[in-house]
């Protein structure tokens, strides 16, 4: 497969990933997403969840649907997205918050060093090139 299939293919795997969280947030896993929200965002926790749900669609979208040409600044702004949500995750672990099977302080840990993979995968799949 070439370089360049092998991009596209991650950048819609990503983008699909981002769809689904983002429904996900407004329907079934709200609960879940409320527990990653710190306590400090001026925002009300729902609607922060609802926000943060509506964002992962618009970038999923962009992402799967957005020209090579441009997918390099889509890839730029999914991974500062994800850099931006990072504290809720630190808050999550934090406040010992269980949710989507983070039970204990070791697995909330264990899923910090998850969100620098997916800006890598946002960066990496969008770029002009992988190397």
């Amino acid at each position: 497969m070439k370089e360049e299939n092998i991009k596209k293919a991650a950048r819609i795997a990503l983008g699909t990933n981002l769809i689904f969280a983002g429904v996900s947030h407004l329907t079934f896993a709200r609960k879940d997403f409320r527990a990653q929200v710190p306590d400090w965002v001026p925002l009300k926790i729902d609607d922060t969840v609802v926000l943060s749900g509506i964002a992962e669609i618009a970038l999923g979208t962009a992402l799967v649907l957005t020209p090579q040409k441009h997918a390099a600044t889509v890839g730029k702004i999914a991974a500062s997205f994800f850099i931006a949500v990072f504290p809720g995750n630190i808050s999550q672990l934090i406040n010992r918050r269980s949710a989507f099977g983070l039970d204990s302080d070791k697995k909330r840990f264990a899923r910090l060093f998850f969100q620098p993979v997916l800006v890598y995968w946002a960066l990496k799949s969008t770029s002009t090139t992988l190397k």
